[in-house]
């Protein structure tokens, strides 16, 4: 693990100063991160947003923290197929990374419309279906008490919302844990290190590297970029691209669909072409998300590599049964790879070095 927590890590790319006392410190190659106007980040914000990010107080029972779906050692996800909520409701979706989550152009699996760390965090919050934070009208006066009772709150909250008459205020909780994820920065890999000479990559990490970065594999279609992913924003980028991808995971019935109420950026739109539509997560710190997809239904990194190298899943029987490689909506870019036994485990082996995660502790 290395520390790389923005303010306080060595990098490549050196400090870049920002408003509110904040210096970036970001890795080689890693533009500095769009913030928002009316959130600027400040040493004293973070503090508090990292300090809120752990608290299990910040749910209406009590029982559940942001870092219970986002654990730092799994690269800020939670190990599970489906995230379950505070109450015990399981989420129909994975947990994401929260690693880098600072440069993704939209957040979530499959919502075009999400493209503020603000703006979503009112999703874990207040959701009811599924029930995750739980927060709602009737318990959050009770959660912000707990808060305040807080002496620790009562300095933190002061010290990052100067100035304000009651700073202890959930708006002020999204801003803080806002400011907090967009120093989660994962830059410091054997395969970053690989490109500065300061590491070397095996000779079945090469050939993988050979493979992703080429048109056979077909990779680097969608994970691309420094994130590698193909959805990036960052200061002072004028172009944003927000594509989704159906990689035939499911086909039910030969129809194209996909179970509800799990149906990507279809279930927002109703269009027939956005079914089974999801956004490619970074690949950072990818040997540490299993399971994968946006619903965990692949168990293993050597079995992800073997689903696109076949084009999709075939489901033989049971009510999700079709021939995913057949999606009448699947993506062009998953299509003709072949790919033989060692070329796919040396896209694995490459798979493994571009671990890196922080450590925030």
């Amino acid at each position: 693990m290395v520390v790389a927590l923005a303010c306080l890590a060595g990098g490549g790319a050196g400090p870049a100063a920002a408003a509110g006392g904040w210096t970036w410190d970001l890795p080689a190659g890693f533009p500095t991160p769009r913030v928002p106007a009316a959130n600027p980040m400040t040493p004293a914000k973070v503090s508090l947003g990292r300090f809120l990010f752990y608290d299990t107080r910040l749910s209406g029972n009590g029982r559940q923290s942001c870092a219970s779906c986002h654990r730092q050692e799994l690269a800020f996800t939670d190990g599970l197929a489906r995230s379950v909520g505070s109450t015990g409701e399981i989420h129909p979706r994975s947990a994401l990374s929260l690693a880098n989550v600072a440069y993704n152009a939209t957040l979530t699996w499959a919502n075009p419309s999400l493209v503020s760390l603000e703006k979503q965090m009112e999703v874990p919050l207040f959701g009811e279906r599924p029930i995750e934070m739980g927060l709602n009208d009737r318990n959050m006066a009770t959660v912000l008490r707990r808060l305040s009772r807080d002496p620790r709150y009562t300095r933190m909250f002061a010290a990052a919302f100067p100035g304000r008459r009651k700073p202890i205020a959930l708006g002020n909780v999204i801003k803080a844990i806002s400011a907090f994820q967009r120093t989660i920065i994962s830059g410091d890999s054997r395969y970053d290190r690989s490109l500065t000479g300061d590491a070397r990559l095996t000779a079945s990490e090469t050939r993988g590297k050979n493979l992703f970065f080429g048109e056979r594999a077909e990779c680097s279609h969608c994970h691309t970029s420094f994130n590698l992913n193909d959805q990036t924003v960052y200061a002072g980028k004028r172009v944003v691209d927000t594509p989704f991808h159906n990689t035939g995971l499911f086909n039910i019935g030969g129809t194209g669909d996909f179970p509800a109420p799990n149906r990507g950026v279809f279930d927002l739109t109703g269009r027939a072409e956005d079914m089974g539509a999801f956004r490619a997560p970074t690949l950072r710190n990818v040997a540490v998300t299993a399971p994968y997809m946006h619903d965990g239904s692949i168990a293993t990194l050597k079995a992800v590599v073997a689903f696109y190298a076949a084009g999709g899943r075939v489901i033989a029987s049971g009510p999700e049964a079709g021939d995913g490689r057949l999606n009448p909506h699947r993506s062009t870019p998953v299509d003709n790879i072949t790919l033989g036994p060692r070329e796919r485990a040396d896209l694995v082996a490459f798979g493994k070095a571009f671990i890196g995660m922080p450590d925030l502790t």
